[in-house]
């Protein structure tokens, strides 16, 4: 329900100089979109979860009843859900809340600030400001956001309390404040009734796999007050707390003196302006292009900014039962291939397509608490949308594993075929109802060490002896305990103190380093821009939306004195820039020798932005016209960077390239090598995958060094031919950043996208100068670390920079037995410097009970997480060796694990069943979705391939599946949705037969979103969604517009929701049937036949006959 504007009440006015936080998108779609939702979920979910564990060595293997003891059932809607006046506080009260007395604010921008036409107010952004909660005890310090400058702590609630009383403070991340609304629906409709027990999976052929729909949370819908109840949107588990990363992304959060929406005459206080926002100028109409001289466009309308409060069903969520209501037996799914059992008819027309493992789509919010009854709970999965407890183990967005025990043997490992790798996303955002991790400062001592393995102090060390010694959980040495940290132990054996140590009681904390981790300074926060302003990249407008990008987003950076901003173009030479703000305007010097590069001035080039923003913008301003004419065609890439490079040796940073053409000239000069790949490839050459490897170590060399000094390359590829991201990756792959690919470039659709690509990259929660290193238990060891990092000795990665969206693969092996019934240990310490100086250490401790039982290894595998693992695997094969041998292995991957499953787990005899463990039901579809993606399909250009490889490498968890098991809606009938549903519809099966002529369909995988439109759709669904009638000559790069109808405002709605939930500004393409657009679409299809590909019915056909020839 949008507020109409009539009945708003007048606006409070921020005080002067006051900033709204930095949002990572800004708003390029006007559409209303929900805002107290975590920025990245994607509604994937299998049928059912698994139990919880048991105990330390595992339920009863077979198919017997799991003790619900250890489960936790959610009693009331979680923080952040919004509860109705008068509910029930949330299971979280522990202690008691001080009453918080906040003004009314007015909601900022969730994905985006305001348009470039408001400049004449002060709009930069903070990184957060002073923390705001008290500490649990006298050693601790509030954890300041993400790196915020120490300041005095302001009085607030205990954590995990009652509702505050006057409660209108935003979480976290969080949605915008209560009493501002004017009618607001909870987020979860429905009481929170018990819901019925899953129907159990059946023989294929029997019923369906498919689970009871849980109840959701919440009461009816009712209008809330304009003054906000004492139950009202409390603050995360009571606290008037700042996320612990500051400024990033506040996903609709308000911040105190934020300014009000920029849109429209007024907006409504249940207004909060739409999650994206492309380079605007002036009264910028929703989505047009945008116009760089930063004219005002015609028929601008100011109506369609008025936000829906209507909260969606987040997708995705558990059902209940896996929280402990009536959990039933554990059951494997089998699939004969008749509705006969037994009967072994191998010929998939026996199949029945409906009964095959799908994921079920949820929309129910988990409770999580990470540890239950002494004993380590099995994560949601990470495609559902859960908040988190951290009651000892790690909330699992930071660390996963791949299975939830651990085997005590190599052996058994082995016999699993199952991957041993925990994927570790340090600075993973969190749900704007978690508590934010604890600050720990131990002063000069420093944090308390294992004296032998070095592992830092958490709460599975064992304290002994009346506390005076405390064994190390890893590598089990009895420590001294220093005299400063002595406590006596209670009667459980615990020390009286550990709940009011976040160390001793929590699975995350973060330590303030002192001197003994301090090699230099800590750096400063610099933002180095390096422009491709060769002819190429001028005259497809490339320069232009880079200019414009950059300046926009000048105001995200971080704010202070530590700041620092440098620019340089180049196209044959080098042009530097000496921004001093004592010049009338910016001096360019000239490198033109760009095969022994230097840097001309030691000094002036980088400078504190406070000193020279006025001329930088300036500057940014004028580079498109200065280059106007340029004739130069080539492209001196490399020998830029080299040369920016030696400008930032002395401090680091972050250097952002922004490159259009193939590097033609100067050292690390690249050679067309594409040609060459076409013929490879059609001819079945065997050593095609070399195209895929970089062209030399020329490139590798510099990057190591760039590395050394704490140098981050990211690569913004504006290009319309080939680049050879194959070479050019090395460099953002090996300093910690990642290469941004918008091919062919459209001056037209594509500056949007780079404006929130290039903001979300600087304002998201990040680290620089980081070194991780991972430990774990005796019995096991680290083999080896994926990602984009470099490594300089065997323990220990080194990271240039670390942000929310990378993540780092870790396998591990064994060198000796675990013991039964013990745990085992793995603690990631990461050492970074935040932006604003200050010098951290991030422990995320996990422990695992580890088993003899293979049976446990199936019960309790991650599906996704594994999956992840075997994506990675997969990408990190393709440049060396033939595609196909990649899909052989992937494919036998799977076939092993099922295998395994079967001949020792499985209880059904009868071979003409294929047997799937039910945690794992889904590994044949995902495996067979990833056979057929981008990467690894045989058609495709060399540079789409790369760029597949290099986003693979540093994926998380989260993103991994949707990359290669897209999601699928239909659009056409979106206004035939209750108002209550969900934002976003349940998805379609991924095969044609939900593909209708007369429908519009979306399809995204988290980078790219492909819309589809049949030959027979209404011209009045063309018209309502697109604005044209016929699509014959609209171009198949899209930019989404709203118009004033209900179809159009649903369509924007939805994209919008699915920008904030990948953290990523889907770019749009428009795939037409009949056209090469429609059958690239068709080929997203995962579940169809496609030439020389399987169908999913077939897959399964060719799996069921490989395992029965093994078992034979």
């Amino acid at each position: 329900m949008a507020s109409s504007s009539s009945s708003s009440p007048p606006q409070p006015q921020p005080p002067p100089g006051s900033r709204p936080p930095p949002p990572p998108f800004a708003p390029q779609n006007p559409t209303p979109t929900p805002a107290s939702l975590p920025p990245s979920f994607s509604n994937m979910h299998i049928s059912r979860a698994p139990p919880p564990f048991a105990s330390p060595g595992g339920p009863p293997p077979g198919n017997g009843p799991v003790p619900p003891s250890s489960i936790r059932a959610p009693q009331a809607p979680p923080p952040g859900a919004r509860p109705l006046p008068g509910s029930p506080p949330p299971p979280f009260a522990a202690r008691p809340a001080a009453p918080i007395q906040q003004q009314q604010q007015q909601t900022p921008p969730p994905f985006g600030g305001p348009p470039a036409a408001l400049a004449s107010q002060p709009q930069r952004p903070t990184f957060g400001g002073p923390p705001q909660r008290a500490p649990p005890s006298g050693v601790l310090q509030p954890p300041p956001p993400f790196g915020g400058p120490p300041a005095a702590v302001s009085q607030a609630a205990a954590p995990f309390s009652g509702p505050p009383a006057a409660a209108s403070q935003p979480p976290p991340f969080g949605g915008p404040p209560a009493a501002v609304s004017q009618s607001q629906p909870p987020l979860f409709r429905g009481p929170p009734a018990a819901a019925a027990a899953p129907v159990q999976p059946a023989p294929i052929g029997g019923a369906p796999f498919s689970a009871a729909q849980p109840a959701p949370f919440g009461g009816p819908p009712g209008a809330v007050p304009q003054t906000a109840p004492s139950g009202g949107l409390r603050p995360p588990f009571g606290g008037l707390q700042q996320p612990q990363f500051g400024g990033p992304p506040q996903f609709g959060a308000a911040r105190p003196g934020a300014q009000p929406p920029p849109f429209g005459a007024q907006a409504a206080p249940a207004s909060q302006p739409p999650p994206f926002m492309g380079p605007p100028g002036g009264n910028a109409q929703a989505f047009a292009p945008p116009a760089w001289q930063g004219q005002a466009r015609p028929g601008a309308v100011s109506g369609v900014m008025q936000q829906s409060m209507r909260m969606p069903g987040m997708p995705g969520g558990m059902p209940p039962n896996a929280l402990g209501q009536g959990m039933p037996p554990v059951s494997t799914p089998t699939m004969p291939y008749s509705p006969h059992a037994g009967a072994q008819v191998s010929t998939p027309s026996k199949i029945d397509p409906n009964q095959i493992p799908r994921p079920i789509a949820e929309t129910s919010v988990i409770i999580f608490e990470t540890r239950q009854g002494g004993q380590a709970a099995v994560p949601p999965p990470a495609s559902s949308e859960f908040i988190v407890k951290d009651t000892g183990n790690c909330n699992p967005r930071l660390m996963r594993c791949t299975m939830n025990q651990i085997p005590c043997t190599g052996d058994l490992l082995t016999t699993s075929g199952m991957p041993l790798a925990l994927l570790v996303q340090p600075f993973a955002l969190p749900h704007p109802s978690e508590e934010p991790i604890q600050l720990v400062d131990f002063g000069e001592m420093g944090p308390i060490r294992c004296s032998r393995c070095k592992a830092y102090i958490n709460a599975f060390m064992r304290f002994i002896d009346q506390g005076k010694h405390f064994i190390c959980n890893l590598c089990g040495f009895s420590n001294d305990t220093p005299r400063e940290y002595f406590c006596n132990l209670g009667p459980d054996g615990r020390r009286r103190d550990a709940d009011d140590r976040p160390e001793l009681c929590r699975g995350t904390v973060e330590f303030i380093a002192t001197k003994e981790f301090l090699v230099r300074d800590p750096m400063p926060a610099v933002y180095f821009f390096l422009i491709d302003v060769s002819m190429n990249a001028v005259h497809t407008g490339a320069t232009a939306a880079a200019c414009s990008a950059i300046q926009q987003a000048l105001t995200d950076l971080p704010e202070g004195p530590r700041t620092m901003v440098g620019i340089a173009t180049f196209d044959s030479a080098i042009h530097f820039y000496s921004l001093k703000r004592a010049q009338q305007q910016p001096l360019m010097l000239i490198v033109p020798d760009v095969h022994d590069v230097y840097t001309p001035l030691q000094t002036d080039l980088i400078l504190p932005i406070s000193e020279c923003r006025e001329n930088l913008e300036q500057l940014l301003e004028s580079i498109p016209n200065m280059f106007e004419n340029n004739r130069v065609a080539d492209s001196a890439f490399a020998a830029a960077m080299k040369a920016c490079f030696l400008a930032m040796k002395s401090t680091g940073g972050k250097l952002l390239v922004f490159q259009s053409v193939l590097p033609s000239v100067g050292i690390g000069s690249l050679s067309a090598r594409e040609a060459e790949g076409r013929s490879n490839i059609s001819t079945g050459d065997k050593e095609a995958h070399k195209l895929l490897q970089p062209v030399d170590k020329t490139l590798k060399t510099m990057a190591l060094e760039f590395s050394e000094y704490q140098v981050c390359v990211d690569v913004f590829l504006t290009s319309q031919s080939y680049v050879d991201i194959a070479s050019i990756s090395v460099v953002p792959n090996t300093t910690g950043g990642r290469v941004y690919y918008y091919y062919p470039f459209s001056a037209l659709s594509d500056p949007a996208k780079l404006f929130n690509d290039l903001r979300w990259n600087i304002s998201r929660p990040q680290g620089f100068e980081a070194v991780m290193r991972v430990r774990c238990s005796q019995g096991l060891q680290v083999q080896d670390y994926y990602g984009n990092f470099c490594k300089r000795v065997p323990t220990d990665i080194d990271l240039p920079a670390i942000d929310s969206d990378k993540t780092i693969m870790v396998t591990f092996k064994h060198d000796d037995k675990l013991q039964e019934n013990s745990e085992c240990g793995f603690q990631c310490a990461l050492l970074y410097t935040t932006v604003f100086g200050q010098r951290r250490i991030r422990v995320i401790n996990l422990s695992l009970p580890c088993t003899n039982m293979l049976s446990n290894l199936f019960r309790y595998a991650d599906l996704e997480t594994q999956f992840t693992y075997v994506v990675k695997q997969a990408a990190n094969g393709i440049p060396s060796i033939p595609l196909s041998q990649v899909r052989d292995q992937v494919t036998s991957t799977c076939i092993n694990i099922l295998q395994s499953y079967r001949k020792y787990c499985a209880s059904v005899s009868s071979s003409g069943q294929l047997i799937l463990p039910e945690a794992l039901k889904l590994l044949p579809l995902y495996t067979l979705a990833l056979i057929k993606s981008i990467g690894l399909r045989n058609d495709g250009r060399l540079d789409d391939r790369s760029y597949w490889v290099s986003i693979v490498s540093s994926i998380s968890v989260l993103l991994a599946v949707p990359l290669v098991f897209p999601r699928m809606i239909a659009l056409h009938d979106l206004t035939s949705r209750d108002d209550d549903d969900s934002l976003i519809p349940n998805p379609l099966t991924l095969n044609s037969e939900n593909i209708h002529d007369d429908g519009v369909y979306l399809l995204e995988n988290g980078e790219d979103g492909f819309v589809y439109v049949g030959n027979s759709v209404n011209p009045i669904t063309l018209e309502q969604i697109f604005g044209v009638s016929s699509l014959a000559g609209v171009s198949n790069q899209l930019v989404l517009e709203q118009f004033d109808n209900e179809l159009s405002r649903k369509v924007n709605e939805v994209v919008n929701e699915i920008r904030r939930q990948r953290c990523s500004y889907l770019r749009l393409r428009l795939c037409k049937k009949g056209d090469p657009s429609g059958d690239f679409f068709r080929s997203l299809l995962v579940e169809d036949k496609a030439p020389g590909g399987l169908s999913y019915v077939e897959f399964l056909v060719h799996v069921h006959r490989q395992i029965q020839s093994k078992m034979t």
